[in-house]
C-alpha cells in the first residue's frame, strides 16, 4: 500500500520538551501551594490544553482557574523556547526528508501557539501541508480526535497514513484512528509495552526515520 501522509508529533519527537512541561508544571504547583503525586506526570502526558489545566487545578489542588493555570505553563514555556528551542537532533534532517517524498502534516498536544512558535522558529513550519493541536478537537490523546482531524485536513485516509509518536498515549491515539505507527520511544518517559505493541516499526533516533522505512511500515 502507498503512503498518502506522514503525520509527525512535537513534543518528544521534533522537540526535547516533556521534561520542560513537567518542571512548568511542577513549578506552578509548588508556588501556589498545590500537592505534586507520583502519577501527575504520565497522567497528563497527551492531555490537551483543555484537559491538563483542569487536572492540575482539581486532582493537584492548585488554587487558580484552568484558564490562569494554562496561560501561566504556556507563558513559561514560551519563554523556554524563546531562551533555546530544544530541538531535537535530525528534527529538520528528517522533516525535510519526510517531506520529499510525502505530504505532512502534525499532530500536537500543545496549545496552537507553541506549535506555531516551534514550527516558526526551527524553520520547519514551510514543510507541513496541515498542523492540528488536540485543544482544537474534543478530546486528547489517547483519543484518536487528534490524527483524525489531521488526516480529513491533509484530505487522505487514516489507513494509507503514517504516524510517528513517542510516548504511549500518542501512539495510542495514532494507531486507534488507522494509521500505522512508527514508534521513537521517550527516553525520559518511555512509552508502555502494550503500546509499543501497537507500533508497526520501532526507531531510536530520527537518522532512522527514512523514506524506505515508512513505506515498508504501511506494506
Amino acid at each position: 500500500m502507498s503512503v498518502a501522509a506522514v503525520v509527525f508529533d512535537m513534543d518528544g519527537v521534533l522537540v526535547d520538551s516533556e521534561h520542560v512541561w513537567d518542571a512548568a508544571r511542577r513549578e506552578l504547583v509548588a508556588e501556589t501551594g498545590g500537592t505534586w503525586t507520583d502519577e501527575a506526570t504520565h497522567a497528563m502526558l497527551g492531555m490537551s490544553s483543555k484537559e491538563w489545566p483542569v487536572y492540575v487545578r482539581d486532582a493537584l489542588r492548585v488554587p487558580l482557574s484552568a484558564d490562569e493555570i494554562n496561560a501561566e505553563v504556556v507563558r513559561r514555556m514560551r519563554a523556554h523556547y524563546d531562551a533555546a528551542l530544544p530541538l531535537l537532533p535530525g528534527a529538520r534532517e528528517a522533516v525535510a526528508r519526510m517531506a520529499g517524498a510525502f505530504p505532512l502534516g502534525l499532530a500536537s498536544s500543545s496549545n496552537r501557539e507553541l506549535i506555531d512558535l516551534v514550527l516558526e522558529t526551527s524553520g520547519l513550519a514551510q514543510h507541513f501541508a496541515a498542523t492540528v493541536s488536540s485543544e482544537e478537537v474534543a478530546a486528547g490523546k489517547p483519543s484518536p480526535d487528534v490524527y483524525l482531524e489531521c488526516v480529513a485536513r491533509l484530505d487522505v485516509e487514516a489507513a494509507e497514513c503514517v504516524a510517528i509518536e513517542d510516548s504511549t498515549n500518542g501512539i495510542l491515539s495514532a494507531a486507534t484512528a488507522g494509521l500505522a505507527v512508527i514508534a521513537l520511544p521517550n527516553s525520559q518517559f518511555p512509552p508502555a509495552r502494550g503500546a509499543i505493541a501497537r507500533a508497526a516499526d520501532l526507531i531510536t533516533s530520527l537518522d532512522d526515520l527514512t523514506v524506505e522505512r515508512v513505506r515498508a511500515s504501511r506494506a
